[in-house]
Formats: structure tokens, sequence, C-alpha cells
């Protein structure tokens, strides 16, 4: 008689300590999440944050590339003014040569200051449509970056909803943590620990699902669903080393 009290006692133990197990896993299982909610946040924030730094470089020196052309223009500009200044000073003064040799000389000199003026005249035009494309590469930057600042601006504020909503939540859940960690035996709870490190994705605990363990999704022996469902050992999976529990005793539905 005492002897099937006590082994009572051991099942319902057992079956209470994988109880325990999977109410931590659900708790962690939460934090996690929650820390995977701010861990995308902050990383796409941290890119915004790059991107606008990058379009207010690109911005800045497409200005100073504009800038340039117009001094660029400028400068052709001058040289014009100073080969008609030429070309009004040669016409002058063939009005004065004394013979053919000086007004082939002035003659040439003017029909160079043409051609100088026209290829100044050419680099303008070229100076203008570069500028015309600079400003539209200005524009175009300009309301992305328009945009890119907005889009930090709301990620920003999502995040620090997050963190402030999910501070209260996740203080409760670690809370939890302690408290059921407290119902675990030291050896069982390390192993768990070690267990739920070396997985994936952080699942230590995991319910059988179709006759295969919910981790690795490997298919149980019949034998060894039946020990599970029993509740009377703790077992784990022999490819990936989670614990395994029976849905109904975990409180889930088996999928």
């Amino acid at each position: 008689m005492a002897t099937k009290k006590k082994a009572t006692e051991q099942e319902v133990s057992v079956e209470d300590k994988l109880k325990s197990l999977h109410k931590l896993q659900s708790y962690l299982s939460e934090i996690d999440r929650i820390k995977t909610m701010r861990g995308e946040l902050p990383l796409e924030v941290a890119d915004l944050d790059d991107e606008i730094a990058g379009l207010g470089t690109r911005i800045n020196n497409f200005e100073l590339e504009l800038k340039q052309l117009d001094e660029n223009s400028k400068l052709q500009k001058g040289r014009i003014e100073t080969s008609k200044a030429k070309i009004e000073k040669y016409t002058k003064q063939l009005d004065n040569v004394r013979n053919s040799k000086e007004y082939d000389h002035l003659s040439k000199e003017i029909e160079f200051e043409t051609l100088e003026i026209e290829l100044s005249e050419k680099h303008i035009r070229e100076y203008g449509q570069q500028s015309s494309s600079v400003r539209e590469q200005i524009a175009a930057a300009t309301e992305l970056l328009k945009e890119k600042t907005d889009d930090l601006e709301h990620k920003k504020k999502e995040l620090e909803e997050i963190v402030s909503e999910n501070k209260v939540q996740e203080e409760k859940l670690r809370e939890k943590v302690k408290k059921t960690e407290t119902t675990i035996e030291p050896r069982l709870l390390a192993a768990f620990k070690r267990i739920r490190k070396n997985a994936r994705n952080g699942l230590g605990v995991v319910p059988i699902q179709r006759g295969a363990c919910g981790g690795c999704f490997n298919k149980i022996p019949p034998q060894k669903q039946m020990d599970i469902k029993m509740g009377k050992k703790i077992i784990v999976c022999e490819y990936c080393g989670r614990i395994m529990i029976d849905p109904d005793m975990a409180g889930v539905a088996e999928k």
C-alpha cells in the first residue's frame, strides 16, 4: 500500500515537473517574442539613419556639382566676353593694315576667337544640360529624403511605444519565470536551460504533434509516445534532445 502511494506521488511529481517546464517555456517564448519585435525595429531605425545620412551626403555632392557647373558657365561666359573684345580690337585694326600679311594675321585671329566663342557657347549649353539633370536628381533625392525621414520618425515612435508597452509585460513575465523556476529542481532546470540554449528557436520543451517531436518533427516510436502520454518520466527526443510533453498535459491542441 505504501509502495503504491509512493508511486502515485512520483507520477504526479513528474507530471507537475513537465507542466512547470512547459509553463516556464511559454513565459520564456513570450519574452523571446518581445525581444524579437524590439530587436527588428532598432535595426530598421539604424538602417534608416544610415540611409538618410547617405542621402544627405548625396544631395550635398549634387549641390557642389551644381555650384561647379555654374562656375564653369561663368568662366566660359568670361572667355566669350574676352574673345568678343579681341574681335572688336582686331576688327578695328583691319582698317589700318599696311599689307596683306597683317590682314591675314588679323583675319586668322578673328576666326580663332570666333571659334573660341562657339566652343564656349557649346560648353555653356552642355553645362546647362548637366545642371538640369543634377537639379532633377536633387529633387528626387530630396523627395526620397523626406519619405525616409517621415518613415524614421514613424519607426522611432513605434519603437518607443513597443518598448514602453512591453516593458511592463516583460517585467511581469520575468517575475513569473523566477517564480516558476523555484518550483523546478535545480538539476532539471539546468538541463532545460542547456537544451533551450542549444535549440535554434529557443524551445527546450515541446509537445508531440502527429506522433512526432514538436521541435525537430522526427517521428516518435509508438511505445515512447505512450510513455510521454502517461507522464511517468522525463523523455527527451533522441534526435534534437528537447524534452517532450503530451499535448493534453501541456494544455495545447494537437495539430
